[in-house]
């Protein structure tokens, strides 16, 4: 299976674009701080020159992290935040168990991360992940033996994907070639860690 053609890396001016409109609803999109050049214009991961029509990531920005999920029992994950780096986690998707597991988000008292679960225009979506640093698959099937396409569409957005390890996801997932396989939560902990703790890791974050 191959991606749509949509499914492509998002242009730098694009995604500033992008993180300010979702800015408009959701706080984690928002600037920290305003800048002090009133000709400057800050989201929580960029920043755009109006004199020069430049836009530049920050240095210091958290990373964003973006999984699409059905919320069902077969997509369920719990991280207690504590020893990550600082993350934006993005949960899209609609499904019978959101509500109950944003609740459970809700309750928890992380650290360094803020999880966001937004309702995007279908335009929108494919711009996220081509403007994310990680995608985290927890697809499992109830069959063991349907590929998820969102992993696919990830590919397509050369976005890196940590994926939950399942009966035929090594068709798709190759551990360490084209991706990171983790089977518990503890694993994924230990994935995201060395990841954006590394200083050679992930060059979009400088």
């Amino acid at each position: 299976d191959k991606p749509a053609s949509f499914f492509k890396e998002t242009p730098l001016d694009v995604q500033h674009r992008l993180f300010m409109k979702l800015g408009g609803s959701y706080s984690p999109f928002r600037a920290r701080s305003e800048p002090e050049d009133p000709a400057m214009e800050r989201s929580a991961f960029t920043e755009w020159d109006a004199g020069s029509g430049l836009v530049t990531r920050l240095r210091g920005r958290p990373a964003l992290l973006v999984s699409s999920t059905s919320w069902t029992e077969f997509e369920q994950l719990t991280l207690d935040g504590h020893n990550l780096p600082s993350l934006v986690c993005v949960i899209t998707g609609k499904g019978p168990l959101r509500e109950y597991y944003s609740c459970l988000i809700r309750q928890k008292h992380f650290q360094n991360i803020q999880v966001c679960t937004p309702w995007l225009e279908a335009e929108d979506y494919p711009l996220l992940l081509g403007s994310a640093d990680l995608g985290v698959c927890l697809h499992t099937s109830s069959s063991g033996l349907d590929l998820p396409m969102k992993v696919v569409d990830m590919f397509g957005c050369c976005l890196p994907v940590c994926a939950v390890n399942f009966k035929c996801l090594h068709e798709l997932v190759k551990h360490d070639e084209n991706g990171l396989i983790f089977e518990n939560s503890e694993e994924l902990a230990a994935q995201l860690s060395a990841l954006f703790f590394s200083a050679d890791a992930f060059l979009k974050l400088s």
